[in-house]
């Protein structure tokens, strides 16, 4: 199976998770924070870049895949969102970076999810603790995403 588990402890660990999930997709109904467990979740349709330049044994390119993807974040201490409806059950939302901004000189800071259109997810968070685990659903897709740098 090549489902993908990674663990972002620091900034350039949170990096390489954000270069997997860029150009995530997900309805704000796949969103939950956990205030008493200090934790923030989305389940997230990633596509699949680490496969996106793959051809079949044809020689011909292959379509391109999404996986259903969870991402969590721990010692959340607080969430703020703006540019989006959490209640609105049809909106399809797409993740394009996350960032880290440290306060002061210890591990705390916000991490930020830049999300297309203008909308933003900022956690306050005690430290950099964050999960990717893909959850086994996988289908195929023919159109990957473009930016207009492409």
């Amino acid at each position: 199976m090549d489902e993908l588990k990674l663990i972002a402890l620091d900034e350039e660990d949170l990096k390489i998770i954000s270069a997997h999930v860029q150009d995530a997709v997900f309805k704000p109904v796949g969103i939950e924070y956990l205030p008493r467990l200090a934790t923030f979740a989305l389940v997230l349709n990633r596509f699949v870049w680490e496969k996106a330049g793959e051809t079949k044994k044809t020689g011909r390119a292959k379509g391109y895949e999404r996986r259903r993807t969870v991402l969590s974040f721990r010692r959340v201490l607080s969430v703020r969102s703006i540019g989006f409806a959490r209640g609105d059950e049809e909106t399809v939302l797409s993740l394009l970076a996350l960032r880290f901004t440290p306060t002061g000189e210890g591990p705390e800071g916000t991490i930020e999810l830049t999300l297309a259109g203008d909308a933003t997810i900022a956690l306050q968070v005690e430290c950099i603790e964050v999960q990717l685990a893909d959850t086994g659903g996988a289908w195929e897709t023919a159109f990957r995403p473009r930016h207009p740098q492409d």
